[in-house]
């Protein structure tokens, strides 16, 4: 993958197919201590030991429609490739996080990616999951709850397509505001 939004999108659907009903997005970039750290935490069903050590490998997957799992190996190639790594934590029953660091001005890192529409569109593509975004840049954080925002829209669905274009033009304009 190209991008990490796109690594972004892909743990998240993992989430999504464990049955979570709560997840966690975050990003830490700190250019100045150069690093940029990704975290994507859940309440889905979790990992046994077995299914946990062999995460990471290509030939090794759970789903049955096809015989290779590349997500977690390939955020794993990136993030050691850029002078980090990848750590995985799961319980059975009690969800997973999965954290990816990068060192942030390594020429190996792979750019961000279009991070405010990728996020809208796990929310609109998920509205019965409650999401948890926060972006932080250096000392600044920014966050976006959807249980918040679904109260604010007063019914209207987070699939409508206003919605999801506010939503990208809010999360868009609020990282921007973080980095001035």
């Amino acid at each position: 993958m190209k991008e990490l939004a796109l690594h972004i999108l892909d743990i998240t659907q993992n989430s999504v197919r464990a049955n979570a009903t709560d997840i966690k997005i975050g990003i830490i970039e700190s250019p100045l201590s150069d690093t940029l750290t990704i975290t994507i935490t859940d309440n889905g069903s979790g990992m046994s030991d077995e299914v946990l050590k062999n995460s990471t490998d290509p030939f090794y997957t759970s789903r049955t429609t096809r015989r290779v799992g590349l997500g977690l190996p390939l955020f794993r190639m990136n993030a050691d490739q850029a002078g980090g790594g990848l750590e995985i934590t799961s319980k059975p029953g009690k969800g997973t996080t999965v954290i990816a660091t990068f060192a942030y001005n390594n020429i190996d890192r792979p750019p961000m990616g279009d991070i405010a529409g990728t996020i809208a569109l796990i929310i609109s593509g998920n509205p019965a999951i409650d999401f948890l975004f926060s972006y932080c840049f250096e000392d600044q954080t920014w966050s976006l709850d959807t249980h918040e925002l679904r109260e604010a829209l007063n019914g209207t669905p987070v699939t409508n397509l206003k919605v999801v274009k506010y939503l990208k033009e809010m999360i868009n304009e609020n990282i921007e505001e973080l980095k001035k």
